[in-house]
């Protein structure tokens, strides 16, 4: 079908190689060569400069690319326009999420939507915020939740919901016993980190710096499971979501150590890019998770 070629040429053109193409596409590379070939043939033009390294578009190349894009457009909106006259939502949706949206809030939602709209197939990729920010950039991703927002030219982002950040310690830390804490008295403790790139670790450290918390040592991990856990073996204190350690505050596990005068929160978003057309299960879905947003705020 014509259209799986189109979709076979963008794709590779977007990453600029053929493996890479073949990854998002669940193709081999030779079935991705097949596609170009036969597009080459039937054109009559060169359409790629291909090496080792990359590929690039040819003159040929960058006309079929712009008029691809168009009827890739057209042909999903027919779709859409065809599944709407059937009252039917299928089709797929690709999200990303940052860790704490993908693991601790979004799969409730999931759930829910899969139970009304079973003909969706939905695909989760969790990753921490700049890596989502990224595979949604590169059309990876259809859309992604991420913790904050983004100044990216390329990407709409929607307002979500709020989130609270908490300073967390061991049970029998020196400072958990505690009513509140000073700002000061965060000073020159052994803090568990995110790795950059996180939402949370972006976040830690702007609370840092506002406030002039020097660190006395600190351990990094890269997910805020591993956080939580090794907060709760002892290794120092951290600041996360409350969504994440809800759990082992109820159980005692850990600790919250309150804030005087400080409440911190932070914004949850939705970004997609603003080229990528609106698939209509992509659009109920929206619809259904904003719709509950705005109705928590009234």
């Amino acid at each position: 079908m014509i259209v799986d070629a189109l979709r076979v040429f963008v794709t590779v053109a977007e990453q600029s190689h053929f493996s890479k193409a073949g990854e998002l596409l669940n193709l081999s590379q030779p079935g991705v060569s097949l596609h170009i070939r036969n597009l080459e043939n039937e054109l009559g033009a060169k359409l790629l400069h291909r090496s080792p390294k990359q590929v690039r578009l040819t003159e040929a190349g960058a006309i079929l690319y712009k008029h691809a894009k168009q009827i890739l457009t057209h042909y999903e909106e027919a779709g859409q326009e065809i599944q709407m006259l059937q009252d039917q939502v299928t089709g797929s949706i690709h999200i990303g999420a940052s860790f704490t949206v993908g693991e601790y809030i979004l799969p409730a939602k999931l759930a829910e939507f899969a139970n009304q709209y079973p003909q969706v197939n939905l695909q989760v990729t969790i990753g921490n915020t700049e890596e989502v920010i990224g595979a949604v950039r590169t059309n990876q991703l259809d859309i992604g939740f991420i913790e904050g927002e983004t100044q990216d030219a390329d990407l709409t982002v929607i307002p979500y919901m709020k989130d609270e950040m908490i300073v967390v310690s061991p049970a029998d830390h020196h400072l958990s016993d505690n009513i509140v804490v000073e700002k000061e008295m965060l000073r020159d403790q052994v803090w568990v980190l995110r790795e950059h790139g996180s939402g949370t670790r972006a976040f830690s450290d702007h609370f840092m710096q506002e406030t002039d918390i020097h660190v006395k040592r600190s351990y990094v991990f890269n997910s805020s499971q591993g956080v939580k856990e090794a907060v709760s073996a002892g290794l120092g204190i951290a600041m996360l979501s409350r969504w994440i350690v809800r759990k082992e505050l109820a159980s005692g596990e850990i600790k919250e150590l309150r804030i005087r005068h400080n409440h911190l929160e932070r914004d949850f978003s939705i970004i997609r890019h603003k080229d990528r057309t609106i698939s209509m299960a992509l659009t109920v879905f929206l619809q259904k998770l904003l719709v509950r947003t705005e109705s928590r705020r009234e």
